[in-house]
């Protein structure tokens, strides 16, 4: 009989940079992930104001907005496109619409197209991102949730149910979206990937990332699945 292949290592992808070493969406954030050897950056952007004018911050939430000095876009694209950072990819995550033509002019201004995947849970945004640069790589990131809800025994039963008929639902839709080329990539939370997802991620074409894994146990059945990126707080668990 052949031997069967080791399956290939996925992307290590570090949330906020590696927000477990370091306050996340920060300088000393990044400079930790790369440190530890990630292969992608994954940062948050996030307007000034919630209807998407005003300053291009980077933050998760606006609760991290106003408790916090973040760095502007600017600022973190300036130091992201250093020497030191040079073969490093980065997902970009536009958190809400409004403000995503101007995230690609300033990653255009910085040379960092080719080097960036634009996520965001908010198709129209995405197709708005690509129509300005159609060579841009864009991800779907899917359930959009502010939080989550399976953590609270209050929300956990609702938000399970919910999980089981979205991950029913979510292969079928994610190939379709995939070879019609709308996106290049899936961007799902943990618990919505299954084996359907993978192939059918692979079948359209795309790349699967899952978020956010803390957990070394769950990396390694997430590496066996195929999975083509795993994002996490704690790069250090890669090994």
């Amino acid at each position: 009989m052949p031997e069967l292949s080791a399956p290939r290592a996925p992307r290590r992808v570090g949330h906020k940079g590696a927000a477990h070493i370091a306050p996340g969406n920060t300088l000393a954030s990044f400079e930790a992930a790369m440190r530890v050897g990630v292969d992608m950056i994954e940062f948050d952007i996030l307007s000034e104001q919630r209807d998407g004018s005003g300053r291009l911050l980077l933050a998760h939430d606006y609760e991290a907005l106003h408790s916090s000095d973040p760095l502007t876009l600017e600022e973190g694209l300036e130091h992201l496109a250093g020497a030191a950072y040079e073969g490093i990819e980065l997902d970009v995550d536009v958190k809400i619409p409004g403000y995503g033509v101007r995230v690609v002019n300033a990653l255009r201004d910085y040379g960092l197209i080719e080097r960036s995947l634009v996520s965001g849970t908010f198709p129209d945004e995405l197709d708005a991102m690509r129509d300005v640069e159609p060579g841009l790589r864009v991800g779907w990131s899917v359930p959009r949730a502010r939080r989550d809800y399976t953590d609270d025994l209050l929300t956990m039963v609702p938000a399970l149910a919910m999980l089981t008929g979205y991950r029913a639902w979510l292969p079928r839709r994610a190939r379709a979206e995939l070879l019609s080329g709308r996106f290049d990539a899936i961007m799902a939370h943990w618990r919505l990937v299954t084996p359907a997802l993978v192939r059918a991620v692979a079948e359209g074409g795309g790349e699967l990332y899952v978020w956010t894994v803390d957990d070394a146990a769950m990396m390694a059945k997430l590496t066996k699945m195929g999975v083509d990126g795993i994002i996490t707080n704690d790069p250090r668990l890669f090994g």
